[in-house]
């Protein structure tokens, strides 16, 4: 009977007097598993609403927040011979203590004088540098003197043929006299004859007129030939100023060439003298590379060129040291799905070797033995191993990291993310959907606020 009648007869019949009733009624313990199985169900669906915390895991090293706390190798600058050890390993020293002392394996620079020399050479060349310098000086006043000189000469030049001209003038003004003379004298001379053929004049008279032409013709001949001599002394005076000229150009064209000559030298001599002074100065300087000094407060961990006697090339590792303070940060690397999860200040917990600890990564709160930090940094390029790297430091208002850890020890670190509901992280790792990192800021899809949608652009056809 299904008993699912609002008459029912349970309370008529008297149910054990028969056998089919006592063969089909249900037993305690079916009735107890069916209240058990309902318990469990009701416990299930209620765990499934608990409220779990996203996170990303991922594994990583100890390692130190600033660069220059990391473990390091000190190389030697120089090329050298190690002679003698100041430390060992496991020492503490103090930064500008000597570590190793070396001893010098090239040739070039064995003399044990050669700063002092170089220092010589120095001096030597500013000297020739100084008779450079008074050689350039004496030949500039050498120039200005030729310019001063050939000005004075071409004014007397000038002077010169503005005389050569009067001269000409004037040479010109008696050569026209005696051309009148001439022509005064042939006349008389002509009438002279006409009066002595008639037998007016006589001889004598006759003779005097001839001997008067032939005295004005000399003197038109020797007065021609002076303004003729005027005329070559003035072609002569300017042709002086123009060959002075050209003579003077050529000697302070070749004085100019002395100074150009001897400024080269000095130039040249400059540039040695700066050599010689670089020279000196990393003399000077690779002196002090023959010691090895702590760069700054650290342990001697382990000495890579150990034996007396052994040579390092130039950039060869010597010993390693791990810096004395340090402040301590774990390295994680990121898969790039979860990259867009991890942002500057977000809380990372911890597991260190060595540490133990109890975990439930949904439930931080509940876990024990783990050390909280936050992402200082965060690389912008992929690693080789195909993942991301981040940094991430001590949480200062946290749990304080064993004192004990060390650089170089393992980590894991769970990324802490946002809190949903169990059965929503159950449903995204069964279906491999990232975590849900929406922040309240970016806005809440389920808020009823309608995202402001851009009309789609209209194709270009």
């Amino acid at each position: 009977m299904l008993n699912i009648s609002d008459n029912t007869v349970n309370q008529e019949v008297e149910f054990s007097r028969f056998n089919s009733f006592k063969r089909t009624v249900l037993s305690n313990a079916n009735r107890m598993f069916t209240r058990w199985l309902l318990f469990t169900l009701f416990l299930v669906i209620v765990f499934l609403f608990l409220p779990w915390t996203q996170n990303v895991q991922s594994k990583g090293k100890v390692t130190t927040l600033q660069p220059g706390q990391r473990p390091q190798t000190i190389q030697s600058t120089i090329a050298g011979r190690i002679e003698k050890w100041y430390v060992r390993e496991g020492d503490l020293v103090r930064r500008g203590d000597t570590i190793v002392f070396l001893s010098e394996i090239k040739s070039e620079y064995f003399d044990p004088d050669l700063v002092p020399r170089t220092n010589q050479q120095v001096k030597a060349k500013e000297g020739a540098i100084g008779s450079y310098s008074d050689k350039v000086v004496a030949l500039e006043q050498q120039i200005a003197a030729m310019r001063s000189e050939l000005t004075f000469k071409q004014q007397q030049l000038t002077n010169k043929i503005s005389q050569m001209e009067f001269k000409l003038n004037s040479s010109q003004a008696d050569y026209a006299e005696a051309v009148v003379q001439d022509s005064i004298a042939r006349r008389q001379y002509a009438r002279s004859q006409e009066l002595f053929d008639k037998g007016i004049d006589s001889r004598t008279k006759l003779e005097d007129k001839q001997s008067k032409v032939q005295q004005t013709a000399a003197k038109l001949v020797s007065a021609q030939n002076k303004v003729q001599e005027a005329r070559n002394e003035l072609e002569n005076a300017k042709l002086a100023l123009s060959t002075v000229q050209y003579e003077y150009n050529q000697k302070i064209a070749k004085a100019e060439s002395d100074k150009f000559s001897t400024l080269s030298a000095l130039y040249d001599a400059e540039g040695s003298v700066n050599k010689l002074r670089i020279q000196a100065s990393n003399y000077s300087a690779r002196n002090q590379f023959y010691y090895i000094l702590a760069p700054q407060d650290c342990y001697i961990t382990k000495a890579i060129t150990p034996g007396i006697g052994e040579t390092v090339k130039e950039g060869g590792n010597i010993v390693t040291i791990m810096p004395a303070d340090y402040e301590l940060a774990v390295e994680l690397f990121i898969k790039p799905m979860d990259l867009p999860l991890i942002e500057l200040g977000q809380e990372v917990r911890f597991i260190f070797d060595g540490w133990p600890a109890f975990i439930f990564s949904g439930w931080p709160g509940q876990s024990f033995g783990t050390y909280s930090g936050s992402v200082v940094a965060i690389d912008n390029m992929i690693s080789k191993n195909g993942e991301y790297r981040i940094l991430v430091g001590a949480d200062p208002g946290g749990k304080p990291w064993p004192e004990a850890l060390r650089v170089g020890s393992g980590a894991q670190g769970i990324a802490l993310l946002n809190n949903v509901p169990l059965w929503y992280e159950i449903w995204r790792r069964l279906n491999g959907f990232p975590p849900d990192y929406y922040d309240a800021e970016d806005g809440d899809m389920g808020d009823g606020e309608d995202v402001k949608m851009k009309a789609p652009a209209k194709s270009i056809k």
